[in-house]
Order: structure tokens, then C-alpha cells, then sequence
């Protein structure tokens, strides 16, 4: 006998996804969007830009290696929810240590499996971002609109993620020392500064550039994080009052923290870039690589003229902003996630180098 459906997906614009429930069993509403990655489930639902955001995953298969101790992007995942076509609840990896749905019921994060993910993305992408909720097939269509309309996205969604006091992470025979506020920053940063020689203390998002400067390091990074960048002025005046006093990368929310602190504009997308493939152009260089992103917002860039901001990498597929660098102030922002060795921490470093030679 087949096994009945008892989870739906309904959307804002009154679409109804019909499937059947893993990880946490509870209702969850949120933005929808989608990831195009085909590996990496296990940092896409630890990732902290996702809070609030139900993650399609637009590869068929997921849950087919578990998760591991090793790989979450922070300590308390708390994405808003993941909608699968086929979830795999019998992993096949050496390094497993529990099945998804193990983890994500652990986290308290709801999924739906067994829907019709292309459909469901195609309609993101002609629609945009859009309101959804994950509840029982039982709920009466009215009490499930009733709840989209009552609901709206956090305006401090960074505060919820946030660490809430000072923190290490050393590495032996240190070059430098790194101040990392965190907005929402992802594990995996961390420790690539730490195989670069760094030395990284990280900081609340709400740290005054007084006690960045009290700690006497090398250089300020700002990574990735959810919301809306428009709604952290603490942060920008944080970017604003140490700029040209220390060296400043900004990745992902970073990056949007950074051209709002040089005086340029951040829009909403209407889907993002979601995914571990998207094409990126060096306009210096002509140079294309390929890195994983997640985002909804991004740099305006008719609003960098007299920002002192020049726009080094471009989006391929729609040309969007991708990465700039302050022509005033030894500062870099990327909107895209950096592998360790990529070109952008060498800068990071050298311009480290040369303030530590000029202090």
C-alpha cells in the first residue's frame, strides 16, 4: 500500500505542493527560493544567510551522503526549511555520522519531499521570491493563507544569528590577526584564514570601532549573513569609521555592508543566485571562475559613480556586480563565496603586509 501524503507546500500566490514530511515535524513559513547546487546539502541547511528562506534544492537527490561532525557552517543551524523531490534516507559515506533528516529534526528544521521541484523552481523564476509555508495536509487552506498574510521577513534577522560575545580561533606561528564581525559568518571562512596564518577574534555584530581598534589586529572581515543589508546601519557606520584605518574584506553580506558604507545602493533580486556554479568574470583580466553564491540582494551599479568603488568582477549569466575595490582605502568585497586560495585573500594579505610595514 502506498504511503499516503501529510505535508503541503502552500504559496503565497495559492499553489499547493503536495508531499510527505522529514526532519522536524512542526509548520514553518518563510521566503522561497531555490539552490542549484548538486553537492553540499549539509552547509546549504547550516548556512546562515538561509534563516527565514525555505531552500529548494533543484538536484533530485538529496540525502544520499548524511552529514557529518566536520562540515555544518555554524553551530545552530536554523534555515527555514528544505524542499527535495527525492530524499534519500539510507546514506552510503564513510564519514556519515547521522542521516539528514536526523540533523534537521535535531535543529528543529521541517522538510517536504516528493513534490515537483522543477515546476516549483520554474515558478520561482518567473515569479520571484515569494512567501510559502510548510504545514500537514490537514491544514484548511484559509488558516494556511491566513498565515502567509501575517507573516513578514525579520528586520533583524542578523541579531537572531549573531554571536553574543567574543571569540577565538588561533592558528600556530600566526603572520596576522584578523577581527571577523559576525553577521552570520560561516565556519569554513574561518578556517581558511587560519590556514593563511591568521589569527581571527571573532566579534558581535553590534562591536563599536572603538573595541575593533582597542584590539590592535591587522585587518577587518566581514562575511556572509541573512536579511536585508539596508537594515544594519551599526554595521555600516562600523565599515564607515575604520575604513583607511585598518584593511577591510567584505564577502557576501559583507560585500552589500561595504558599498552601502562607500555610499552606493543595495536592491532586492527577484530570485538571487543561489547555487555552487555560477560563472564570475575578472574584467581586469578576463579570467572566468566558477563560485558558489547566496544571495538576494546586490550592488546597484549605476549608484558607484563618486563612491570611490570600481567593479572588478561581473556576474557572466546577467552581468550583475560581482566583486569591487575601494580606489581610497585598502578595502575588497566580493559577492561570492572565497575558496582559501582564491586571488582576493592574497590582496587581503598583502594589504595586511603593508600596513603592519607602515603602523
Amino acid at each position: 500500500m502506498a504511503e499516503m501524503k501529510n505535508k503541503k507546500l502552500v504559496l503565497e500566490n495559492g499553489t499547493v505542493f503536495e508531499g510527505f514530511g522529514f526532519g522536524a515535524d512542526r509548520d514553518a513559513v518563510a521566503e522561497l527560493t531555490f539552490n542549484t547546487s548538486m553537492v553540499g546539502y549539509q552547509e546549504i541547511v547550516s548556512e546562515n544567510s538561509y534563516y527565514e528562506q525555505l531552500v529548494v534544492m533543484t538536484y533530485p537527490i538529496i540525502g544520499s551522503y548524511g552529514v557529518n561532525d566536520e562540515d555544518d557552517e555554524c553551530k545552530n543551524p536554523n534555515i527555514g526549511g528544505l524542499i527535495v523531490r527525492d530524499y534519500n534516507d539510507m546514506p552510503s559515506n564513510f564519514r556519515y555520522t547521522k542521516t539528514l533528516s536526523e540533523a534537521m529534526e535535531e535543529d528543529g528544521i521541517p522538510g517536504i519531499y516528493g513534490l515537483d521541484t522543477r515546476k516549483l523552481t520554474r515558478m520561482i523564476r518567473r515569479e520571484g521570491t515569494m512567501k510559502a509555508v510548510i504545514t500537514s495536509i490537514d491544514t484548511p487552506m484559509e488558516e494556511a493563507m491566513k498565515t502567509l498574510q501575517g507573516w513578514a521577513p525579520s528586520r533583524d534577522a542578523v541579531s537572531k544569528v549573531s554571536c553574543r560575545k567574543r571569540w577565538y580561533s588561533r592558528t600556530p606561528n600566526h603572520k596576522y590577526s584578523v577581527v571577523a564581525v559576525d553577521c552570520g559568518i560561516k565556519l569554513s571562512s574561518i578556517k581558511n584564514l587560519n590556514k593563511l596564518g591568521c589569527n581571527v577574534t571573532v566579534v558581535p555584530y553590534n562591536t563599536t570601532a572603538e573595541e575593533v581598534l582597542s584590539l590592535q589586529h591587522d585587518g577587518l572581515f566581514i562575511y556572509d549573513g541573512p536579511g536585508d543589508p539596508n537594515d544594519l546601519p551599526s554595521v555600516v557606520k562600523l565599515i564607515q569609521e575604520l575604513q583607511g584605518k585598518m584593511p577591510i574584506l567584505g564577502v557576501e553580506l559583507g560585500h552589500q555592508l561595504v558599498c552601502l558604507a562607500s555610499g552606493a545602493r543595495i536592491v532586492k533580486m527577484d530570485c538571487g543566485h543561489h547555487g555552487c556554479n555560477h560563472p564570475i568574470r575578472n574584467v581586469d583580466t578576463g579570467r572566468l571562475e566558477f563560485a558558489p553564491q547566496s544571495h538576494n540582494y546586490m550592488l546597484d551599479a549605476d549608484s558607484i559613480e563618486g563612491t570611490g568603488l570600481r567593479i572588478t568582477h561581473v556576474n557572466v549569466l546577467d552581468g550583475t556586480p560581482e566583486a569591487t575595490e575601494s580606489t581610497v582605502y585598502p578595502t575588497l568585497s566580493a559577492q561570492f563565496d572565497l575558496s582559501g586560495d582564491h586571488p582576493l585573500y592574497e590582496k587581503f594579505l598583502k594589504l595586511m603586509e603593508e600596513g603592519k610595514r607602515n603602523a
